[in-house]
């Protein structure tokens, strides 16, 4: 009997397991395999974080930094440390290990023995110093040069987030035009089909002919093709969100943040211009470039003056570690270029025109930065009116359908007045999405060319 009972436990702690087990990994299956909800503040935020773009420009950044603590090196003395072994049998460099190591004797200097020494081991530890104190503003200029760099890299990053954050904010807006569109085509396909039961009644009835009841047919195998198309659509764009967030391309999305939500721009374009001028990260980037190459124009001219360094050398000398002597020496040393080739001439001149190119860039870019934010300014304006046009016209093709579909059941009008009513109402729907796509589209643009768009970008 208890044999039996324990049995039964055994059966029933499987069962329990098993059970669990099952509802487990299906819980894992309905999690991995159900949307994710993400707002596109979501989006915006998860991209800055794992974009690819945005994580190598910030190694990037990084790089630069360092560059900043090489060049201020110059301002410090540098200091090394050798250690030097040789073995020889050379008169002078004989004699002098000798020296050097405090062993010379009276019986050292016998002529035999001076000609042809025994060969010699010296150990020679040294320390030495060397401190640029004057190079002619050449470290200074050069620190200065690098910390500029560090600013222009930082502008850099910023710049790749904000090309990033509009990709995001894109594909995003995309990927809600697709799925609106493909809920427009389901939504003709239902109400084609509905008008085919219609005609399929009239036709049974006797009062249509055989060619109305297939044009019914052939619209809706045309609107069959449509809704593939539409739901590959709604994948490349998913793929495209996902890729811009950094994330598996096949990643299952469910986006919430409204579609038909709209604001109007405010400003007008000179005021948005201006903005653009004064926040574009890459303009101002271009201004530090702008300045590094007048100081590279200086750096080079230093090359003329005078530069001073001072040494110091602590050496210890052996032949075997057991007896040591030491020495010392201090010294300054002063370089004056008398003449070079014209290389520093030619590098003055090469820097200048350094300065005059990124000159020429810098306007080229305030230029291109005004048609640019001109441009989607005013395609903003365009879409903004479009959606209102657009709204208007749906609700006037939805109107048309109705009476063309009670018409048509009465007798009055033919099937192909009911299909042009049918496409009539699925264009004004597909325009008028397509509207609000572009203008959000084209704010996006526009606070990219101001340099405004940011991680809060809504």
């Amino acid at each position: 009997m208890k044999s039996i009972n324990y049995k039964i436990f055994l059966w029933i702690l499987a069962t329990t397991f098993f059970i669990s087990l099952t509802i487990t990994v299906k819980t894992d299956a309905q999690n991995t395999n159900s949307p994710e909800s993400l707002t596109l503040s979501e989006a915006i935020q998860m991209a800055v974080e794992q974009n690819p773009e945005i994580k190598a420009a910030r190694f990037q950044v990084e790089m630069i930094k360092s560059e900043v603590t090489q060049a201020r090196s110059g301002f410090f003395p540098q200091i090394y440390f050798t250690e030097t072994f040789n073995r020889t049998t050379n008169p002078m460099w004989a004699t002098g290990a000798k020296m050097l190591q405090g062993n010379l004797t009276q019986a050292d200097f016998d002529l035999d023995k001076l000609n042809d020494p025994d060969a010699i081991n010296n150990f020679a530890s040294a320390v030495s110093v060397s401190w640029s104190v004057y190079d002619g503003g050449q470290t200074t200029i050069g620190w200065k040069q690098a910390q500029q760099n560090h600013a222009a890299s930082s502008l850099v990053l910023k710049r790749t987030e904000q090309e990033v954050i509009t990709r995001t904010a894109k594909a995003y807006v995309g990927l809600l035009l697709a799925q609106e569109n493909l809920v427009v085509i389901v939504q003709t396909l239902e109400t084609a089909k509905a008008n085919l039961k219609m005609v399929r009644s009239r036709f049974e009835s006797g009062f249509v002919v055989k060619s109305d009841f297939l044009r019914a047919n052939v619209r809706i195998a045309e609107l069959e093709q449509q809704r593939l198309e539409a739901e590959s659509q709604v994948k490349v764009a998913q793929a495209m969100l996902n890729a811009s967030m950094g994330m598996s391309t096949d990643k299952p999305l469910h986006l919430v943040t409204p579609f038909k939500k709209c604001e109007e721009t405010k400003g007008s374009v000179e005021q948005w211009i201006t903005i653009a001028l004064s926040n574009r990260p890459d303009l101002e980037r271009i201004r530090y470039q702008e300045d590094m190459a007048k100081k590279e124009i200086d750096k080079s001219r230093a090359g003329h003056l005078p530069e001073l360094e001072l040494v110091g050398n602590y050496e210890i000398n052996s032949e075997d570690f057991s007896d040591t002597e030491n020495n010392y020496a201090i010294g300054a040393v002063m370089h004056v270029n008398l003449f070079s080739g014209h290389r520093i001439s030619a590098k003055t001149k090469a820097a200048r025109s350094s300065l005059f190119r990124i000159q020429e860039f810098r306007k080229g870019m305030e230029l291109n930065a005004g048609v640019q934010t001109r441009e989607s300014f005013l395609k903003a304006q365009s879409a903004w009116k479009r959606i209102q046009v657009a709204k208007t016209a749906v609700a006037q093709a939805e109107e048309g359908l109705r009476i063309v579909r009670n018409r048509y059941n009465n007798g009055l009008l033919t099937i192909v007045s009911l299909l042009d009513a049918e496409t009539a109402y699925q264009q004004a729907r597909t325009n008028h999405f397509k509207a609000l796509h572009d203008y959000k589209v084209a704010r996006i643009r526009l606070a990219l060319a101001a340099g405004t768009i940011d991680s809060d970008f809504q």
